[in-house]
């Protein structure tokens, strides 16, 4: 009788479109192998340390490949500070032990940056580990896409689409406000998709007054409504110089109160800049004596059935994971690459954090269609 190889599985971090097709992906692959079962933790790296598990037989993926969300749930608690009755606690060694316990000859993680940090502290700890890269906002390293992007950039893109109609009939500045908070690929590309005439992304440290400027020039050439796609996470160049040096003082914080006083400068920088898109709006009708209105999309970029194209990528990567545990390599996410796919170490993607490149060719036909960027 063949040893049974036993994989467990989570999906940690925040929800996105095609989790379902790569948990099928990586299900219906091992259990082609005669020697080869799933156990399947609920909510992230929480049910590893409190051992919430389900098997993943063949019913359990039968029909949620089209299905949004993911059936084993999620959460962002992190293993080494997770609040369990009302404190905190290092729950590393629950975890460990939980691995143990079921004889697990890998653990598959699918998230974003946090997921990958996370699983290089166990990996640290002597487990077998492979991830996948999934966050809509497109920024793990070292992979051309991740899963639920391609979902999200259609949802950011239609609504931006059904957002002309109304700017048009009412000559109006419409704001579609898009997910991404460190890094601009959604907002991007939904807005030359969508045919936005400005696009104000992380990277790009905006002026308002050329924004207005840029908005002014359409109304004297006859056009008489603009669409603007910002990301949550856009600066102007004002609070990119005050982030800056915020963050700048942290860094040369060489004390605890130091430490103490920089991280609570950031934080309320933070909580100051939420409302940015708000204050764009006002600041745009001030300059550009025009009616504008801000559409926040929200968690609605994150649901629904996955689009064809991460189906397809979270099929691809999960078979590809189980292949590299079927041949004991360990310590890698499955990157995508072109058509292709490539194990990457953990290691250096965890902590680093994929950003538009100002050069980037998305930027660059943008640009050649007129869109402004506010600098």
């Amino acid at each position: 009788m063949k040893h049974m190889r036993r994989i467990g599985i989570i999906t940690a971090g925040g929800d996105s479109p095609g989790l379902n097709a790569a948990i099928r992906g990586v299900g219906k692959a091992a259990l082609s192998h005669e020697d080869m079962e799933v156990i399947a933790f609920r909510d992230g790296f929480r049910g590893l340390a409190q051992d919430l598990r389900l098997r993943l037989d063949k019913k359990a993926l039968a029909g949620i490949l089209t299905v949004g969300g993911t059936i084993l749930g999620t959460s962002r608690d992190k293993p080494h500070r997770m609040e369990i009755n009302g404190q905190r606690r290092d729950m590393t060694d629950a975890i460990v032990a939980t691995y143990k316990r079921h004889k697990l000859h890998a653990l598959v993680c699918i998230g974003g940056g946090g997921t990958h940090k996370n699983s290089m502290r166990l990996m640290e700890r002597g487990l077998n580990i492979v991830t996948l890269p999934k966050t809509i906002d497109n920024d793990v390293a070292l992979t051309d896409a991740t899963i639920g992007f391609d979902t999200a950039l259609g949802i950011a893109t239609e609504a931006i689409d059904r957002l002309h109609s109304t700017a048009h009939s009412h000559h109006r500045i419409i704001i579609a406000e898009i997910m991404g908070h460190r890094a601009g690929w959604l907002a991007l590309g939904a807005g030359i998709a969508g045919g936005a005439d400005v696009i104000l992304i992380p990277e790009i440290a905006y002026d308002v007054k050329k924004v207005a400027a840029a908005i002014r020039r359409r109304s004297n050439l006859g056009s008489n409504f603009s669409i603007v796609a910002v990301a949550e996470g856009a600066r102007s160049v004002e609070d990119a110089a005050e982030f800056a040096a915020a963050e700048s003082r942290k860094k040369r914080a060489n004390s605890g109160d130091a430490k103490k006083h920089a991280k609570a400068d950031l934080a309320a920088l933070e909580a100051r800049h939420a409302g940015n898109t708000l204050r764009l709006a006002k600041q745009l009708e001030e300059l550009t004596h025009l009616e504008a209105r801000v559409s926040i999309l929200g968690y609605v970029q994150r649901g629904g059935t996955p689009s064809a194209g991460d189906r397809l990528l979270a099929t691809r990567l999960a078979t590809k994971c189980v292949e590299l545990i079927d041949e004991n390599v360990f310590g890698v996410m499955v990157a995508a690459r072109g058509d292709s796919t490539k194990p990457v170490p953990i290691a250096e993607v965890a902590g680093k954090l994929k950003t538009v490149q100002t050069d980037h060719p998305w930027i660059e036909s943008a640009r050649r269609v007129g869109t402004s960027f506010g600098n």
